[in-house]
């Protein structure tokens, strides 16, 4: 099933499960909304329902997936030969939305089954205490390579004033 809605002066046609990038609507990350301006429902093999008495209750639902802005336009306004121009630039805000269902008499799609998320997060924990393990790690690696260092360099600076001394004799 599809349908036509229209939001923020401009149409859209999706179907479930579709990812639009709308003009902004007043919602938080993860909060259901209702578009209830729907222009056209259809399915495949059928008609299209276009008449007003159809489209009345018919809502299309969406879950926001985030809040952002649109790439940035640069405007540009010159005047030939009159030492005239003016640059400026603007970024429109936007929503993102999934479509998560279609409705003809307005009702909300049923909910999806709870996803286990308790799971991944003690993973997530026991991932992070592994990776500060070896970020302490480092940087005792690091400091036996720089005591290493100076005495190699001392070796040579001994044997060079050994050979001035022989040299001076």
């Amino acid at each position: 099933m599809f349908a036509v809605i229209k939001t923020g002066g401009k149409q859209y046609k999706v179907a479930e499960n579709d990812v639009i990038i709308v003009e902004k609507l007043v919602a938080e990350a993860g909060s259901t909304v209702a578009l209830d301006k729907v222009l056209m429902l259809g399915e495949a093999g059928q008609a299209p329902k276009i008449a007003s008495a159809d489209l009345d209750k018919a809502t299309v639902f969406a879950e926001v997936l985030e809040q952002g802005r649109g790439e940035k336009i640069i405007i540009f306004k010159k005047k030939r030969r009159q030492n005239y121009r003016r640059k400026a630039g603007h970024r429109q805000d936007q929503t993102v939305l999934r479509i998560t269902g279609i409705s003809a008499t307005g009702t909300k799609p049923k909910a999806a089954a709870p996803k286990k998320a308790a799971a991944p997060k003690k993973e997530a924990v026991a991932d992070d205490a592994a990776k500060a393990e070896t970020k302490k790690a480092a940087p005792k690696k690091a400091a036996a390579k720089t005591e290493d260092k100076p005495k190699a360099a001392a070796k040579p600076k001994a044997k060079a004033a050994a050979k001035d001394k022989a040299t001076k004799e």
